[in-house]
């Protein structure tokens, strides 16, 4: 309850879009496997921006 009005940080909003990109692509790889490449391409792109934040993080 205490953290209801929390605010998320960058770091967890691009997680979240992470998780919901490759279910996405997995989704679609049952069906055109081209869309789901292309999610999976967006999803690394998303993760590699996770990792600068973290990398950011370390050295400040």
């Amino acid at each position: 309850m205490f953290g209801l009005f929390k605010k998320k940080s960058q770091k967890d909003i691009l997680m979240k879009k992470y998780k919901t990109l490759t279910e996405e692509a997995y989704k679609l790889s049952h069906s055109n496997r081209k869309l789901s490449d292309a999610k999976l391409a967006e999803a690394e792109a998303v993760l590699k921006e996770v990792e600068a934040l973290e990398q950011g993080e370390k050295k400040a």
